[in-house]
């Protein structure tokens, strides 16, 4: 039996309230993922990246803070999108912390 069958199966035994409760943490789990962002263990010292590529946000960041277009940035990065900037815009929104720390810690390097 695989994970969502299980699940299933648990969902049928729950109340209402059991599920609403759920459904909070889900959505709340869900609202930190960015598709087409993605984090590898081994991979680029596990930064996030944009899916597909080993471009880490970081690096996109940096360069925007250095004045980049987008325009630019795409001609720089064939394999981007403009909706791979997009999402990486609304990941260095939402992980603003990180993604100084690991732009601090490349100046250092």
């Amino acid at each position: 039996m695989s994970i969502l069958e299980d699940a299933e199966r648990l969902l049928e035994q729950m109340s209402k309230a059991e599920k609403a409760s759920l459904f909070r943490s889900l959505a709340q789990d869900l609202g930190e993922a960015f598709p087409g962002i993605e984090s590898t263990p081994g991979v680029c010292g596990a930064a996030a990246c944009i899916v597909r590529t080993r471009i880490p946000v970081w690096v996109l960041e940096e360069w925007r803070r250095l004045g980049a277009t987008e325009a630019e940035l795409l001609q720089w990065y064939p394999t981007l999108r403009a909706q791979d900037l997009a999402t990486a815009w609304a990941y260095v929104r939402s992980h603003a912390t990180e993604i100084d720390r690991e732009i601090q810690e490349n100046e250092a390097a």
